[in-house]
Parts: C-alpha cells; structure tokens; sequence
C-alpha cells in the first residue's frame, strides 16, 4: 500500500501541507523559537538549533520520503501559509496498514487548539482517504498536553513502554502507546470535522 495520496488539507484555521524547500525560513525561526517547550518531549529538538542550510536539506528530505511513500511528515501553517505553528506526520513505522500521528507546535501557538484540529483532520483522511485499519499516537506519560489529545479523541491506551526511551536530561523515559481503529473511528463519529484535502496535483479528493 502506497502511502499519502493526500499532499494538502485545509481545515477550518488551518493549512496542513507536505513541506516544500520554501518552507525552511518558517520551520527554522518556528523550531529554533520553540526549543525549551520542545526539547523535554522530542528527541529531535535536542540537536537543534541547526543552521538554515541543514534546514532546507532537511525539508527536502521531507518531501523525497514524502513523493516515494516512505513516510509523510506535514507542516501545520497558518490559513495565509506565512507563519508555522507546528508540525505533525502519518509516520510509516509501525507495520502494515498502519500509521502513527506525531505532533509539536509552535511555542507561539500553544494552548490554542491546533494540536487537536491537526490530528482530527489527519484521522480523517487517514481512515477515510488512506483506507488505514490503525493509528497509533506514542507520547511521555509526563507530557501531560500531549497526553490529552488522544484522551480526547477516542484513543485507548494500550500499553505503556518501560523506559525504552530517554528525557530532555537523557535518562530512561516511559513511552505510553494511545490506539484508534477504523472501527472504533467510525463508531465515535469521528468524521465530524470539516476539512478539504488534495492530491500531488491539487486536485480535490472526494471525502
């Protein structure tokens, strides 16, 4: 199964889109802005700040995963596409038919609801345009925002990972591990948000 039909989604506040090279400026000054309120949760944030040009590499790698279907990592911009708040992703690591939804935002744009607007809108299209049976979101049993977004969207903790991952100081860290199936979607009414998505092309996808 090829992953990511779905290059753009536009929903109510917010542009969730593949990078493209242009993208660096925005993601650098988002990233590097944001790095105490990311470095506790993300492993990545602790081996910034990187300089613009391993930026821009980086962006283009993004969208070379992205066109082969290896994995599908978006920017969330704001609805004028001149601002990043964050970033999410339908990672390809966790087998077949399956994905896994990682999420940051902007240290400018917390507490404003866009984590929660971005991940219902790639449910969406994870289940009803990517034809998956499962996601999967994985966060630190003491990242308490992170935590609530699946609490909140229908996720059922499934296990808990004993330090099989590090902290911000580089000790053992928890992993908890939140999943959703199409079923349980579909049951929950999790259709609900009203979103447009669109192909390589541009083109509409019917929903």
């Amino acid at each position: 199964m090829e992953l990511a039909q779905t290059y753009r989604i536009e929903t109510e506040r917010l542009v969730i889109r593949c990078y493209q090279p242009g993208d660096a400026y925005m993601m650098h000054a988002a990233v590097t802005g944001s790095l105490p309120h990311l470095r506790p949760w993300i492993p990545w944030a602790r081996q910034e700040p990187k300089e613009l040009d391993w930026m821009i590499s980086f962006i283009r790698m993004f969208r070379g995963q992205f066109d082969l279907g290896q994995d599908a990592v978006y920017g969330i911009f704001d609805k004028t596409e001149t601002e990043q708040i964050g970033g999410t992703g339908l990672h390809n690591r966790i087998g077949k038919d399956a994905r896994e939804i990682g999420y940051w935002i902007n240290v400018k744009h917390v507490n404003k609801g866009y984590a929660t607007e971005a991940v219902r809108a790639l449910l969406r299209v994870a289940f009803a345009i990517e034809r998956l049976a499962r996601v999967e979101i994985r966060c630190d049993p003491e990242n308490v925002f992170s935590r609530r977004i699946p609490q909140r969207l229908g996720f059922r903790l499934e296990t808990t990972l004993r330090n099989n991952s590090t902290d911000g100081d580089g000790e053992p860290a928890d992993t908890m591990v939140w999943a959703l199936s199409k079923r349980e979607y579909n049951v929950a009414g999790g259709e609900e948000i009203a979103l447009r998505a669109f192909d390589l092309m541009g083109r509409s996808i019917e929903l």
